[in-house]
């Protein structure tokens, strides 16, 4: 391979094979280097805290891509392999085994990794994190015999193993240090449904506490020491409280780092060869006016290609509004849009809470920021539109179930009110 001719991908997750595929599609016949560092080929990371975790889909429909379409593409694949380093004035991504790898182009799709819970006792056998398909394995295996299982952390990955292990048939204990899990992301009136919905399935929830130590016997651990003193007994520990990402490379390059890989709408960090997306990528959202970073499966999708076509030259300007879902016990979820902690000035129900049916606006100045379908379908596009118009809605209209979605854009701004 000629020097400094390569794309190199850095990351062989989701968003790295994604923006694989990406190049090829758009007609990029130059050579194509996908480096992971796991034994791995790119698979996708819901399943492993959804279906995958609770035995219902199998491990072959975890993978991005047939394992023969990278050598069918021209896609260079190598995996185990660890990135030290990278020049960004020689335009090399260095090796852990001394090699040098040449790039005309560098896209980081380096993703996150779980924060570690800073408390004596967090090195224990028995406490789990989840990220890559070995953790849900050992998780899957934890839960056929464990009878008490303490969760730590009330975001999504929490939630999702809650569900989990209750389905399994253990006694969960849920310990989450805000006054209500979700509630930074959902804010309090969609994170109480969510508190309620954990609750009614038997799980032990307690807010607002502090964890000091997790204890264990002969190296393992049993339990959690709250600050007040108390005690959950477990067999196992799984912590889920929060991700950071891994921009260690970024960082070491000289390349423009907050929050992520500050990037461009184009997703191009501070050097003009190189580009980041996905998790690891702190973009600039046009629609929003700001610096965003997303930590979701959609995002892995579709913004790698985005950089992709970047990459090639083209004209670029990423401007998809966030998207994620949720599965937990008998409640499915979509949720459109971007709202910060404390950034609404409502919420409003169209449908049931009380059945957990309906759909969830969040408002500010009469604008929807987003959108929440919770085991109301097909749905998603009409709510999408709704959020990236920017265009004030009645209220009254949004909680109006005989007033279709479709038609909520019709009557907004001055045509609502003539």
């Amino acid at each position: 391979m000629a020097a400094n001719t390569a794309f190199v991908i850095v990351g062989a997750g989701l968003a790295g094979a994604k923006a694989a595929e990406a190049l090829r599609e758009e007609g990029f016949d130059g050579p194509v280097v996908l480096l992971g560092d796991e034994p791995e080929r790119p698979y996708e990371r819901p399943p492993l805290s959804k279906g995958y975790l609770m035995g219902q889909d199998e491990r072959d429909k975890l993978y991005v891509h047939p394992s023969q379409w990278y050598a069918e593409h021209d896609v260079d694949l190598r995996l185990g392999v660890t990135v030290t380093g990278v020049d960004p004035a020689g335009h090399e991504v260095l090796l852990a085994d001394g090699g040098r790898l040449g790039y005309a182009k560098l896209l980081l799709t380096t993703g996150s990794s779980p924060r570690p819970l800073p408390v004596p006792g967090a090195d224990l056998d028995g406490v789990h994190y989840l990220r890559r398909i070995p953790d849900s394995d050992r998780i899957k295996h934890t839960l056929e015999s464990a009878t008490r299982v303490a969760v730590i952390g009330g975001g999504w990955i929490g939630l999702e193993t809650a569900a989990a292990a209750r389905a399994a048939g253990a006694e969960v204990t849920l310990l989450e240090s805000a006054p209500l899990p979700l509630l930074g992301v959902l804010g309090r009136e969609v994170a109480q449904i969510f508190a309620n919905l954990h609750t009614d399935h038997g799980v032990d929830l307690r807010s607002g506490v502090q964890v000091a130590e997790i204890t264990g016997y002969g190296g393992r651990a049993g339990g959690v020491l709250l600050a007040d003193g108390s005690r959950v007994e477990a067999d196992a520990v799984i912590v889920g409280v929060g991700i950071t990402p891994n921009t260690g490379l970024a960082a070491a390059a000289g390349l423009d780092v907050a929050n992520g890989v500050r990037v461009d709408a184009g997703l191009r960090s501070s050097h003009p060869d190189i580009y980041a997306a996905g998790d690891v990528a702190n973009a600039f959202h046009p629609r929003l006016g700001k610096h965003i970073r997303v930590e979701h499966w959609a995002n892995a999708l579709h913004q790698p290609p985005a950089a992709a076509r970047a990459m090639l030259g083209q004209d670029v300007s990423y401007d998809r509004m966030p998207y994620f879902y949720t599965d937990q016990y008998d409640l499915g979820m979509e949720y459109t849009g971007y709202v910060e902690p404390g950034g609404y000035d409502q919420v409003v129900f169209r449908g049931r809470t009380d059945t957990r049916e309906f759909i969830a606006f969040w408002l500010a100045d009469g604008r929807v920021l987003a959108g929440m379908n919770v085991n109301v379908w097909d749905v998603t596009d009409p709510i999408d539109a709704i959020v990236t118009s920017g265009r004030r809605i009645d209220p009254a209209r949004l909680t109006d179930a005989d007033v279709p979605l479709t038609e909520l854009l019709a009557l907004a701004d001055g045509r609502q009110e003539r």
